[in-house]
């Protein structure tokens, strides 16, 4: 084991194909943690760590944002993927001056995200100018006067502010109100990119844009629908979730198009019989849908149901929930009276017999959870779907009961927080109305740009300046090839960052990157002494999260600590704001946050208690639904689903398991059985046959979009048990066949589940011979 950044970079080449795993976790998964960990951070660095990570007062993973038990807590309280997580972020690996003098952008611009990343982490502000080759270092005065100097020399509406959803509560509502007190909504977040289809359906239909359940209603519900979702690998934590629900006689139902090993069996391994390699089954039921045919599928499981307590009046609608709380059933009863199955198999790909065996198990079950991710929310009628589960929800009374409701699984630790504290392009005037009477400013109404808008708004040069709060937004976004030429373009790119990325080559003409402290970081440098944030999970939870390791720089800077010098060299200390009290105690922040966010009162005091606190949460709280009418509504869609040309295979991104959003910890897809490549699609043996290739062809990949064509070249066609019709390939490596406008609507949500493709044989590019 070695602390020693990786000199070599990833090689295709070396690909290793082996059969999918049936089974997910187990002891293996333990000693893949500790390597990792100890191959960057040493023993006693991550027994540190680990030891604290999401204990009362300790580490909030950096990793996902599934919650943590409001009774009894593990010693181990974590997952694989969290280890790697903060095996990455406690990393003594480090990246000095000196390996950015060594290293010009040229070179860098070779290197695969996985080389970069697993460099270490960042010790100095640097920067690179127009003409420079390199970037060096610069103190911490000049880059913020650079800052303030550039935004003050363009307009509000040609500034950007980006963030990711690592950024707590506090950094989140400093950075809010600076963009809103330049002038701008330009707050475009990774949220855009992951759940804001969810956001975009629950809002209107039961007047929050969160899920409604705690994790206790997990373990205590009947039935569980886990769709769109691998939690095996990106919210492994869950596995504990579901298990317990099984082990209180609960059901499951997998709705996904690849059999991942998450959805069936879990080797819990902080128990006897998960070390000795026996798991709970998790999936009574798994239903292989085709990519982008749940809209169908929903559709057809409300008609049963539907036709069901026409059979058996009362059997299925919780009459007196619908009656009292909903508005539009009668359009719905009409709309699901009818269905035609041999369109709905063409959708879903599913056999009837399959939905009714899960329809029964809804109409058996007096309490359900439908729990979905990013399957569902990257498609165009992604917004549609989702209403259809709430329609199903609805239905039969599941808001406001033990073991019911709706569970959108958020991806990012925090990413709910940050939209709770206002990092939203589409602000709300009573939070807007609230933040300008506390603070003494004029908030901007105008709407502002998302993450979609802002890649177009580079493409068409309507971007001078560029702050990012974490993230890797030139390799997290749709159009990579147009999206990065465009940033080169930009006055100025300044990005908030751990770890060196894809962006920070990508750079404006001029570029600063700024090192921050991280999660597992002390944050101790105030004169009132050590500081706590605080973060928001997947169930609105709120708690404290503090760092226990000294961080790898005395050159660090906390991040509520960069955006309030930031704010003060570009606004100035006779503000309206008082920045640098908030940047000096994060209290202050709070007690601000406690008169402008409704939920957020006494926020200090609250903060301390034993497991933090609940956020309001109507639907789940009192069953009531604070939509425009006062009512959950019941909506009407047209079937939708995902078709591709003679020739063409519908395309999905996902994760690898040794990887998190565009993070790569290693190249290792355990459960998949794919390791050391990543330019790979995953297809069916069949469409391999009708489309004239073998298995581990290499090709070219053409994506097709309203005529338009993008294409990514060198990949590896890898025969996989996928649904006939559909293929998958990794994201990031994909993003570049994603065309900007292919979106879910009402969302602008990117469609990275709905990418029509074909190939071509790759044709290797002869080297030159030598005159």
């Amino acid at each position: 084991m070695t602390r020693s950044a990786p000199i070599e970079d990833i090689n295709e080449g070396d690909l290793v194909v082996t059969a999918p795993k049936k089974q997910a976790a187990g002891v293996e998964a333990v000693l893949v943690a500790l390597d990792r960990g100890i191959a960057q951070a040493g023993v006693a660095r991550t027994a540190r760590s680990l030891l604290r990570l999401n204990q009362r007062d300790g580490t909030d993973c950096p990793g996902c944002a599934w919650p943590e038990s409001q009774g009894h807590r593990k010693t181990a309280e974590f997952c694989e993927n969290g280890a790697k997580a903060v095996a990455e972020e406690s990393t003594l690996r480090t990246v000095t001056p000196e390996f950015w003098a060594e290293h010009s952008i040229a070179e860098l611009a070779t290197k695969t995200e996985y080389w970069l990343g697993n460099q270490g982490r960042i010790t100095h502000p640097v920067v690179i100018r127009p003409g420079d080759t390199h970037y060096s270092q610069i103190s911490w005065d000049d880059a913020f006067e650079l800052i303030g100097e550039q935004i003050r020399a363009t307009v509000p509406d040609r500034t950007v502010f980006y963030t990711s959803g690592r950024t707590a509560n506090e950094s989140a509502f400093l950075y809010q109100l600076f963009a809103r007190s330049i002038g701008t909504n330009n707050l475009p977040d990774c949220s855009n990119m992951c759940h804001e289809s969810s956001g975009s359906a629950l809002n209107p239909t039961i007047g929050i844009g969160k899920g409604t359940v705690s994790l206790e209603d997990i373990h205590q519900a009947e039935l569980i629908l886990v769709v769109g979702q691998n939690p095996g690998t990106n919210h492994p934590r869950m596995l504990s979730a579901l298990a317990e629900c099984k082990d209180n006689g609960g059901r499951i139902v997998a709705v996904n198009p690849l059999p991942e090993a998450g959805l069936f069996n879990f080797m819990d391994p902080q128990t006897p019989k998960g070390i000795l390699g026996k798991g709970t089954n998790l999936a009574d039921e798994f239903l292989q849908i085709k990519v982008g045919g749940d809209l169908a599928l929903f559709q057809a499981l409300g008609h049963l149901l539907l036709e069901h307590e026409a059979r058996v009046p009362g059997s299925v609608i919780d009459h007196e929930f619908v009656a009292a709380n909903t508005d539009g059933i009668e359009a719905y009863r009409a709309a699901r009276s009818v269905i035609d199955w041999a369109e709905t198999k063409k959708a879903t790909g599913l056999e009837r017999a399959a939905i009714e065996t899960v329809a029964e198990l809804l109409v058996a079950s007096r309490a359900t959870i439908i729990c979905w991710a990013l399957g569902l929310t990257q498609q165009p009628h992604s917004v549609n779907t989702l209403k259809e589960i709430i329609n199903l929800l609805l239905l039969q009374g599941n808001f406001g009961k033990p073991g019911a409701g709706a569970c959108p699984v958020r991806g990012h630790s925090n990413v709910q927080g940050d939209r709770t504290m206002g990092v939203w392009e589409k602000p709300k005037e009573d939070m807007l109305a609230a933040l300008d009477a506390e603070f003494g400013i004029i908030s901007p109404r105008k709407h502002g740009l998302d993450s979609v808008d802002t890649v177009d708004a580079f493409v068409h040069n309507r971007v001078d300046v560029f702050v990012s709060m974490g993230g890797n937004f030139a390799l997290a976004c749709s159009d990579t090839d147009m999206l990065e030429k465009a940033m080169q373009r930009v006055g100025l790119t300044v990005h908030v960052s751990t770890k060196p990325n894809r962006s920070h080559v990508m750079h404006g003409k001029t570029s600063l990157i700024l090192p921050t402290l991280g999660r597992t970081d002390t944050d101790d440098k105030h004169p009132s002494g050590r500081q706590v944030l605080s973060v928001e999970d997947s169930m609105s939870v709120v708690r404290t999260t503090q760092g226990r390791l000294d961080p790898v720089s005395d050159h660090l800077l906390a991040e509520p600590v960069i955006v309030a010098r930031m704010a003060r060299a570009t606004l100035g200390d006779d503000h309206a704001v008082d920045w640098k009290a908030m940047s000096e105690n994060y209290d202050v922040i709070r007690d601000h946050i406690s008169r402008v966010l409704p939920g957020f009162d006494d926020f200090n005091t609250r903060l301390k208690t034993k497991n933090g606190f609940v956020l309001p949460n109507p639907p789940r709280d009192t069953r009531t639904f604070a939509t425009d009418i006062g009512l959950a509504r019941f909506t009407v869609s047209p079937i939708e689903y995902l078709s591709a040309p003679e020739g063409h295979l519908i395309l999905q991104t996902i994760r690898s398991h040794d990887q998190y959003n565009t993070t790569f910890y290693g190249l290792d897809d355990r459960y998949r059985g794919i390791k050391n490549g990543r330019r790979v699609i995953l297809i069916h043996e069949d469409d391999v046959t009708e489309l004239g290739f073998a298995d581990r062809d290499m090709v070219d990949v053409i994506s097709t979009f309203q005529g338009v064509e993008r294409r990514a070249n060198e990949f590896r066609l890898v025969v996989y048990p996928t649904p006939r019709g559909c293929a998958a390939a990794y994201f990031p490596e994909a993003n570049a066949l994603m065309h900007r406008e292919l979106v879910a609507r009402e969302s602008n949500t990117p469609g990275y589940k709905a990418m029509t493709v074909r190939f071509i044989a790759h044709e290797p590019v002869a080297a030159p011979q030598p005159r």
